[in-house]
């Protein structure tokens, strides 16, 4: 494999100005990496260095840390997670997920660390009428990234404790929750606070000086507003100035959705999982958790009851904090490819069958659950720039 064409490359960076033209969002940063070849783009008010608010993109970085508890066999994955977590134990399960609180039956099982990295583990953002459940859940900053809504992890997963699960354990896919459980799990298991266990375990050995749960002072300038749509008027509205939400520490490190990250940071995260668990000589995971991460582990019944939306599992499974394609529909995205969203406007994959690392970051959240045509079209341009 020999990397990018040239000219093909240039159709990537003519179509990020189109959009940002256009309004779909002040600026872009793209990257892709292939073949030892890296490419990056910036356009409008974005530079290589911005900081972004990657929201979901932390959930494979939380995946990861678990995993190398795991390797470590201070967490296992099937064992329940009871004793680090007695929170969870002897669930009760609603008898209707939009049902009332009150009504619940007891759990068949435990909650296993397996489940929570799997979003099976009962308890999650499924997306659909309004519920009790969900606004208990949205009282937690269980939706779009908000780190100074939460209060601090322990006082967290008392309130959650208190609530019941909405599907037995195992039974259904259910969104985002899983991660924020983990983060609390991770510190406990440790012993070290999640934010510091990134820190020392996966961004220093990766040289990932600019991630984390806040943006230093002295790095504010480099972070920009946060754009979405106010879908009362329709029109673009701020969500999180620069000395806003990602300025200061929060009391909840959200391993579901708090991290920001420069490009080339996350670039240096796929590149590990990409090279196998190593990257520069640091080895952070194994080869086969790795490949365990990147594996679907949704069975059949799960996909048929599950998703975002209706038909999210016709071509994607879920393995360890990231989805992974199952069949191929488009000119993008190889079967095997793995990676995920954040919904503040970002975007990752990396495609074991291409050699190809693919990342799109903007601050324009994105306004349905679906990603806008700015993402869809830089996945196309991003495949028809492979030249063997």
């Amino acid at each position: 494999m020999s990397g990018f064409g040239k000219a093909r490359l240039g159709r990537v960076r003519d179509v990020l100005e189109r959009h940002v033209e256009l309004g779909s969002s002040p600026g872009a940063v793209a990257l892709l990496a292939r073949s030892g070849e890296t490419v990056v783009e910036a356009v409008g008010a974005y530079s290589r260095d911005t900081i972004f608010r990657i929201a979901s993109m932390s959930k494979p970085v939380t995946a990861a840390a678990t995993m190398i508890l795991v390797e470590e066999c201070v967490l296992r994955l099937d064992d329940p997670v009871d004793d680090l977590l007695p929170e969870l134990a002897g669930r009760r399960v609603l008898m209707r997920a939009d049902g009332p609180l009150e009504y619940t039956v007891p759990a068949r099982r435990a909650v296993t660390v397996r489940d929570l990295l799997t979003f099976t583990f009962g308890l999650g953002l499924a997306f659909g009428e309004p519920a009790p459940i969900a606004e208990a859940l949205e009282a937690l900053a269980q939706g779009m990234p908000r780190p100074a809504l939460p209060p601090p992890p322990d006082e967290w997963m008392r309130r959650i404790g208190e609530l019941p699960l909405m599907y037995q354990p195992g039974e259904r896919w259910l969104y985002n929750t899983g991660s924020d459980v983990l983060g609390v799990l991770i510190a406990r298991a440790s012993g070290v606070a999640f934010e510091d266990f990134l820190a020392e375990r996966i961004f220093g050995p990766l040289g990932m000086t600019d991630t984390g749960f806040c943006v230093r002072p002295s790095e504010l300038g480099r972070l920009p507003a946060e754009f979405m749509t106010d879908f009362t008027t329709g029109q673009t509205v701020i969500f999180d100035e620069p000395n806003g939400q990602w300025s200061l520490p929060p009391a909840f490190p959200s391993g579901a959705g708090g991290l920001a990250a420069t490009v080339d940071d996350f670039a240096a995260f796929a590149a590990m999982l990409r090279s196998g668990g190593s990257l520069h000589g640091e080895r952070v995971l194994s080869r086969p958790s790795v490949s365990l991460m990147t594996t679907d582990q949704l069975t059949p019944d799960v996909k048929a009851s599950s998703g975002i939306v209706p038909g999210d599992f016709d071509d994607m499974g879920w393995g360890l904090g990231v989805s992974v394609v199952t069949r191929r529909t488009d000119v993008a995205k190889s079967v095997g490819t793995y990676g995920w969203d954040g919904g503040l406007g970002t975007s990752w994959f990396n495609d074991p069958a291409e050699d190809l690392t693919a990342i799109l970051l903007t601050q324009r959240a994105w306004s349905s659950s679906r990603p806008g045509a700015i993402f869809r079209d830089f996945w196309t341009t991003a495949y028809q720039a492979i030249d063997d």
